[in-house]
């Protein structure tokens, strides 16, 4: 203890280790019949750098212990111990194996492959001879992708197989490079994909991706950007980690991440690069942001401390499984210092771990003696404290892998070969199933951890998910029901999107020059919708369908006509009726008055004729209203023409008789046997007769039918009875324009006859209204909307009906009702 009650920081004083002897030589070794190479990273960094193979003394100082590569070079001791007590596997054989330090220096862990190849001897020089046989079968190595590289590159045109426990570059990947390579940690590639699969997982789109500088993050984060874009997700920015001398290029990414609008960011990165930003960021109070981390950092417990949580609180990211390895915990607790093999190495890691040495090298500069069960103890925390110690399984499984190739090749029948299924596989002693695929890469399966504060603010890594990229798509990504932690103590998944969703009834706009996630919300055009949020574009509604208020659901259109139940079909049905009432008054009036001289002066045959024919102009427009038919359709505009023809037909007889009475009165003329009874009937009759056989040619050739207006109004269907041909309906308006002229023309010369009551004057002014109306209702027609077509049109029929009716009958009906002094001959001719 320091004064003041501190405590000793035993690494910051900790000497440099040497490795004993020639660097060409193992630091922990054991003979047998077959020889596994390990090369691990005991140590982190070397004193001598920038060395040539020549340059190299014979003795390299390194420093920083890495107490995680002893435990790892352990459990391959273990491992291979296990299997030489086994009779089932390499039966008659015993595994041996040599093991040396790399210092995670890509010259030293090459050094060392050459060593393992080679099989140099004690006291040699460094030009040793590459021409014999490899003194070692396969090796086991090594924990960084970069020095992975360089020894695979080595060892791969020698075909000696290497199996890696921890290196996770995409790149090794590559047969075609590295042809003997193979690992028992998954690919960055499906890591990648995991950490894609998680951002889409909890719906963030707008991210930012920040790597370290090296195969392990450029490689790794290039396969990730890939999978990530594929899912719709948008990168805000994608930037590397350089630590270099100058905190400029530090500082820029610090603004970067600040500025940035993107709530989360997927980090890949080893935790050296990553503690060196977080120092930063806490420095300029930068908080309450979404980290997503891969395996390089996500579980180090050096990163994972109190002060740092307050940046990275609420981390998620990916590890490989914890597989408890049965008995592994025993071997580290059994450990000796005082054995020979290992004394060194093993006090070594004692000194920096636990400030003491073994009593079985006594009291030393370095520090003072603990028992050996302070020592085992000591191992023990690090087994099950440590994240990192996942890795171990991956060491076990090597292991195995190298130990059931060897053994199937000594089994096999010549006929089989050494692979019968061409694969290989085989089961682990704790029940986990282990395969390569044709990359050398194993299944990738990841557990989810979550940063979570403990009670004793001490970080924990708590499992939330699982990621098994051996299940098919869409089910290769579950989560379990452990309530997550987010950043910024936030109780709901953060949002992180650079446009906010758009809600049904719109459509996603892009932003020009900005990406795909970032866009503007509009509403979908008319007749269009959306069901969906975030939709790209509206859908057209059919055409018998129209968009809701919300414009998410097509909805039937209204169906519009002119209908017995509202209020202008139902006055224009008073009307109609009305009409027809009062014309058969009329005629009922006539009729007990058919002997007076004003019944008989005007035509009776005629006027009861024109009185009928009124009456069914009247009732035709009935069939205008209610929803149209194929029947109502013909029959209203058939009926119409028709009974107008007869009508007007009926008019301009009783404007003949007229002039041909007053030509009958002249001397000498004998006009009216030319236009009696007889001629009236047959003109009435031939002149409807032709509009007859019109209106049976429209019918032939092309009838009025009912048609679903669809063109007219975006949100009601107006059904309306098409014409069928135009051209016949405009000829059996033109017969009635022609026949109401000339009735017109003649009752105009008319108008001056000498007579008392002279009907001329009366029909031509009916002539005049009945014109007018006719002519007016052809431009309201053509503008009137939907169903106010066809009130337009029963409403030139009932005023033209009307104004023949009052005109012609109304002021015969006053005399013969009010003024019955007046309805004598002598009046009449204009005598009184």
């Amino acid at each position: 203890l320091e004064p003041s009650g501190t405590t000793r920081d035993t690494r910051a004083e900790e000497p440099a280790c040497r490795l004993h002897g020639h660097p060409d030589l193992p630091l922990l070794s054991k003979d047998g019949d077959i020889i596994i190479g390990g090369i691990f990273s005991f140590h982190s960094t070397p004193l001598y750098t920038n060395l040539t193979f020549q340059d190299m003394p014979e003795s390299i100082t390194c420093k920083d212990t890495n107490i995680k590569e002893f435990l790892f070079a352990q459990t391959m001791i273990f491992a291979t111990e296990e299997i030489n007590n086994r009779t089932d596997l390499l039966p008659g054989l015993s595994l041996g194996y040599k093991i040396y330090d790399d210092c995670r220096y890509i010259p030293l862990a090459v050094r060392a492959a050459m060593a393992l190849v080679n099989q140099p001897e004690e006291g040699t020089t460094s030009n040793v001879t590459c021409s014999k046989r490899s003194s070692v079968h396969a090796m086991i190595g090594t924990s960084q992708s970069s020095t992975t590289r360089g020894v695979a590159s080595s060892t791969g045109p020698l075909n000696i197989p290497l199996v890696s426990y921890y290196a996770t570059c995409a790149c090794l990947s590559n047969k075609k490079e590295f042809p003997t390579f193979f690992r028992t940690i998954p690919s960055d590639y499906y890591q990648s994909r995991a950490l894609a699969q998680l951002v889409k997982h909890f719906g963030w789109t707008w991210i930012g991706a920040i790597r370290t500088d090296s195969d392990y993050g450029n490689i790794g984060m290039a396969t990730f950007l890939q999978t990530v874009q594929q899912e719709g997700v948008c990168v805000e920015y994608s930037e590397a980690i350089v630590r270099a001398s100058q905190r400029e290029k530090v500082l820029r990414l610090v603004d970067i991440i600040k500025t940035s609008s993107s709530k989360v960011i997927v980090a890949f990165a080893t935790f050296a690069d990553l503690e060196f930003l977080v120092q930063e960021l806490l420095v300029q109070k930068v908080f309450g942001l979404q980290w997503i981390g891969s395996e390089g950092w996500i579980s180090n417990e050096y990163l994972a401390i109190p002060e740092n949580y307050k940046v990275l609180g609420g981390a998620i990211g990916c590890v490989i499984n914890n597989d408890i390895i049965p008995g592994l915990e025993d071997f580290f607790q059994s450990l000796n210092p005082s054995d020979s093999s290992s004394n060194t190495i093993l006090n070594e890691f004692l000194r920096t771990t636990t400030g003491c040495m073994s009593s079985a090298v006594g009291n030393s500069a370095y520090g003072n003696s603990c028992s050996s069960s302070e020592n085992t103890r000591k191992i023990s925390i690090q087994y099950t404290d440590v994240p990192e110690l996942r890795i171990t399984s991956n060491v076990y499984k090597a292991i195995y892998a190298f130990a059931h190739s060897l053994h199937n090749m000594y089994a096999c029948q010549e006929s089989d070969g050494i692979f019968p299924n061409q694969s290989f596989n085989f089961t682990t002693k704790y029940g986990e199933k282990v395969y390569f695929d044709e990359n050398g890469d194993p299944v990738a399966r990841y557990d989810l951890i979550n940063w979570q504060l403990s009670k004793e603010s001490t970080i924990k890594f708590v499992t939330v998910g699982l990621y098994d990229a051996s299940l098919p798509d869409g089910q290769q990504f579950l989560m379990n029901n452990v309530s997550i932690v987010w950043a910024g103590d936030h109780k709901k998944v953060p949002r992180s999107v650079c446009s906010e969703s758009c809600s049904v009834g719109t459509r996603k706009a892009i932003q020009k020059g900005r990406p795909a996630c970032c866009f503007d919300c509009i509403p979908c055009a008319e007749g269009e919708i959306s069901n969906v949020t975030d939709s790209i574009e509206c859908m057209k509604c059919p055409l018998e369908h129209t968009p809701n208020n919300r414009r998410d659901t097509c909805i039937l259109k209204d169906i519009e006509f002119l209908s017995f139940g509202e209020i202008m079909g139902v006055l224009l049905v008073v009307f109609s009726l009305l009409g027809a009432c009062i014309t058969i008054a009329i005629a009922l009036v006539f009729f007990l008055h058919r002997e007076t001289p004003i019944v008989k002066a005007n035509n009776s045959e005629l006027s009861f004729l024109l009185l009928f024919s009124l009456t069914l102009c009247f009732l035709c427009s009935l069939t205008f209203i209610g929803q149209p038919t194929d029947w109502s359709c013909m029959l209203r505009h058939t009926a119409f023409g028709i009974t107008f023809v007869l009508c007007i037909s009926c008019v301009l007889g009783k404007t003949i008789v007229v002039l041909m009475a007053f030509r009958a009165t002249l001397p000498g003329s004998n006009m009216m046997k030319w236009f009696g009874p007889t001629q009236q009937r047959l003109s009435v009759f031939s002149l409807t007769l032709i509009q007859m056989l019109i209106c049976t040619l429209w019918l032939i050739l092309s009838p009025p039918f009912p048609n679903k207006n669809m063109v007219h109004y975006k949100d009601k269907i107006i059904m309306e009875c098409d014409l069928g041909s135009t051209a016949v309906f405009y000829g059996v308006l033109g017969y009635i324009g022609f026949l109401s002229s000339m009735c017109f023309v003649l009752s105009f010369l008319a108008r001056k006859l000498p007579d008392n009551f002279n009907e001329a004057k009366y029909i031509t002014f009916s002539m005049l209204i009945f014109c007018a109306v006719w002519i007016t209702f052809i431009p309201a027609y053509i503008s009137s909307p939907g169903k106010y077509t066809v009130a337009v049109e029963i409403f030139a029929i009932l005023a033209s009906s009307f104004g023949l009716l009052f005109s012609i009958f109304i002021p015969k009906c006053y005399i013969i009702l009010l003024k019955p002094e007046r309805n004598t001959k002598k009046f009449l001719m204009g005598k009184i």
